[in-house]
């Protein structure tokens, strides 16, 4: 066999040549296993750093367990967080989107994934990233076990970055979200508050921010002692705790919960009714926080898209008998969050979501 010339070789391209830089990527795995050893709860207490996660569902107690999982990302909100180069609250937000849709379902969280692209790895831009997530994983008692980090050249502008989330919860056979057959006509719509725009539509909130000619560093105008990018990067509310701790404390009074995301009420408070009934919302119950007064005026965007592209202040609602209603808003206010009462469910003639009243905005 002809061996190359040295000069050759010496002229031969490497990895990093190509734009990967493996050692920066191995730094970073050491820089976040503090983070991610913090997460640990029962089921899982592995070191990151193998070919997959382990958890143990038998330490978790469960009898009958069916497990639930969802995934989802932060969308163009990364935008906001890379052009104002605020990076922490994002993590929230990717576990938050997740571990909401798993709860909805009745399921407590156990596990939580992340998968990172960029262009080009910046480890502290990653760290405080993942700092966020193992946060969120916090807030919600789950997980994290485990993750990627892809660094891919050329398909991601400079200082780009996109994040996926993965999580697993479980749930008791007979104790899974929604009881579709229980709803019935007379039971009520409690609201819990949101954070502010959480993590759905930002691809309007830019082209407002945009129009108005607002740069991410001035002050918000619905927040002045804020700055614009800091305050429209307040991270996702995680409702995980408060209702797994209503759900048990009010057995059976809960029939379902509907995570108020992308389509706002209009298309998410369906998702969980039978076809005979409807949601009827009293929008002068519902107190939308600032932000949304100045994204309808600066936009000039009309109430109905209002409420159907954002949550207006109200990110999750859960659905109760009228008898079990109190006992379920002292339960949420006992565990931090209270709720509002903000319509009923009613014989559905047309449309599964109607309104009455105004939003203040």
């Amino acid at each position: 066999m002809v061996q190359a010339p040295d000069n050759k070789r010496r002229n031969g391209l490497t990895y990093a040549d190509a734009g990967v830089d493996i050692d920066a990527g191995n730094a970073m795995v050491e820089a976040i296993k503090p983070l991610v050893r913090a997460t640990r709860r029962p089921g899982a207490d592995a070191e990151i750093g193998g070919f997959g996660g382990l958890f143990d569902l038998k330490a978790v107690g469960y009898r009958d367990p069916v497990l639930v999982a969802a995934n989802d990302g932060v969308g163009t909100k990364l935008k906001v967080a890379i052009e104002s180069g605020i990076h922490h609250t994002v993590g929230i937000d990717l576990v938050a989107m997740s571990v909401n849709d798993l709860v909805v379902q009745g399921a407590e969280p156990l596990f939580f994934l992340d998968y990172f692209a960029t262009g080009k790895l910046e480890p502290g831009v990653a760290v405080e990233v993942v700092r966020g997530i193992a946060e969120g994983c916090k807030d919600a008692g789950c997980a994290l076990i485990g993750g990627e980090t892809a660094e891919m050249p050329g398909m991601y502008a400079d200082g780009d970055y996109d994040l996926a989330g993965f999580a697993v919860g479980a749930v008791e056979r007979g104790d899974i979200l929604p009881k579709r057959s229980a709803i019935a006509e007379g039971d009520v719509l409690l609201g819990l508050a949101s954070s502010g725009v959480h993590s759905n539509g930002f691809s309007l909130v830019r082209k407002i921010v945009e129009r108005a000619g607002l740069d991410w560093q001035a002050p918000a105008p619905f927040a002045p002692d804020e700055k614009l990018g800091a305050a429209l990067l307040a991270p996702t509310r995680i409702y995980v705790k408060p209702l797994l701790a209503s759900l048990k404390a009010a057995p059976g009074a809960i029939k379902a919960l509907a995570h108020i995301t992308g389509g706002g009420f209009t298309d998410n408070i369906p998702r969980v009714l039978p076809e005979t009934l409807a949601a009827s919302v009293d929008l002068d119950a519902v107190k939308p926080p600032p932000v949304f007064g100045w994204l309808s005026q600066a936009g000039g965007v009309p109430e109905r898209e209002m409420l159907r592209t954002f949550n207006c202040g109200i990110g999750m609602i859960a659905l109760v008998a009228p008898d079990a209603a109190d006992q379920v808003m002292a339960a949420l206010a006992a565990a931090g969050a209270p709720a509002t009462r903000i319509g009923e469910i009613v014989h559905r003639d047309g449309e599964p979501v109607v309104y009455r009243g105004a939003l203040a905005l």
